[in-house]
């Protein structure tokens, strides 16, 4: 039996905010030292296997309409929402924005009825490379509700391959949710916490992972949806921070005028920082691009800007209202988000949007999933779920 270990899903949280024009200055001058298209690097990171047919992903449109309240003390949303999800991309798309809010999703939440989007980018290219290697069986870890843990059991099933999966602390009484497409899928062992704490030594990190996120770049950056000449504000939730770096490697690769702004939810901006500096070292050393070195080396206020939540809160946690904000997301445009992750990412790209109305960039939201974990909130947060509106009455 021959293991390979993947990289392990580690919890990141909340930071202070970033100067922004320090970040996008330092990101376009980056995106000056290489050349656009630079085909060594294109060959390089998109010729090769890959687990998803193509890195295609549905793109909605969600419009902002400002509504009034008549009654006092009552604290309705502040706008309605209505998603097109057929919008006009590419040369046709909107010049004005005048009176006119709203943002892109990249619907990533969509590649697999299971595996939230941005962890099937990061198999997407690992697993080919694991194949590679004759491997039979996949040893990783994660906390009980670990979307990773259930990804990579759901992957790996799919492709004819064992997974190992060590999750933190105490078996459920009940699984549900991630923690119940992990037992479905792969064989689990719940590991006591003091043994959990040393993690570092269980498993090792791959740059590989941020492959899979460069090639969805790529995909957006054709000419017939956002295109490589129209500056985006890209806006995703940020765990391990893994994905919003990988988004910023591809704009500077392929000499995008993109922005990532990566809403924080489990650490310290200089613990952020700190994994950025690892995966941007990690990605060039073990992909052997050296020629990427005068691009990134120096950069001070690094590739991603790094932006505080709304609300800031402890990792995991929830707060009054949250819930019904996702009902109302739900109702309203069709979106499925959840309080923890993308519900954080989709209140940033509205206020983005709002910021935009008259600029030259657009917002676009990456969502990468993350809506099975509502099953285990619900049952650790009884009252905010059985509290929930039945529905929204403008009159209310």
């Amino acid at each position: 039996m021959k293991l390979q270990h993947l990289p392990r899903n580690p919890v990141m949280a909340v930071m202070k905010n970033e100067l922004h024009s320090r970040v996008f200055s330092t990101s376009i001058q980056c995106m000056s030292k290489l050349e656009q298209g630079d085909k060594k690097i294109l060959s390089y990171l998109l010729d090769r296997r890959w687990v998803l047919a193509s890195p295609d992903s549905k793109i909605n449109k969600v419009s902002l309409a400002e509504i009034q309240s008549e009654h006092k003390g009552v604290k309705p949303p502040t706008f309605f929402l209505s998603n097109n999800t057929q919008p006009s991309l590419g040369d046709v798309m909107t010049e004005n924005r005048k009176n006119d809010l709203y943002f892109y999703v990249v619907r990533d939440d969509l590649l697999h009825p299971l595996i939230n989007g941005n962890k099937a980018r990061k198999l997407d290219g690992l697993l080919p490379l694991v194949e590679d290697h004759s491997v039979t069986d996949v040893v990783t870890c994660g906390g009980c509700q670990s979307a990773h843990a259930a990804a990579v059991a759901v992957s790996c099933a799919e492709r004819g391959l064992r997974s190992h999966l060590l999750l933190r602390g105490e078996q459920p009484e009940i699984p549900t949710g991630y923690n119940l497409i992990s037992t479905m899928y792969g064989s689990v062992s719940y590991i006591a916490r003091s043994l959990y704490a040393q993690r570092e030594d269980m498993l090792t990190k791959h740059a590989y992972l941020v492959a899979g996120v460069i090639r969805l770049v790529y995909f957006l950056s054709q000419n017939n949806l956002f295109g490589k000449e129209r500056p985006l504000k890209i806006v995703v939730d940020a765990g391990t921070g893994t994905t919003a770096v990988g988004l910023a490697l591809g704009a500077i690769c392929l000499g995008l005028p993109w922005e990532v702004n990566a809403v924080m939810l489990a650490d310290t901006i200089e613990g952020y920082k700190r994994q950025e500096k690892c995966l941007i070292f990690d990605f060039k050393r073990l992909c052997g691009l050296e020629h990427l070195d005068d691009a990134l080396n120096g950069v001070d206020g690094g590739i991603v800007h790094w932006v505080e939540r709304t609300h800031p809160r402890k990792f995991g946690n929830v707060l009054k209202g949250e819930v019904e904000m996702c009902q109302q997301i739900a109702q309203q445009t069709g979106i499925l988000v959840d309080p923890v992750y993308t519900l954080a990412a989709w209140e940033h790209a509205a206020l983005l949007c709002q910021q935009e109305a008259e600029g030259d960039a657009e917002v676009v939201m990456l969502h990468t999933g993350g809506t099975l974990g509502m099953f285990g909130l619900a049952q650790r947060y009884t009252s905010y779920f059985s509290s929930m509106q039945r529905g929204y009455s403008h009159s209310e």
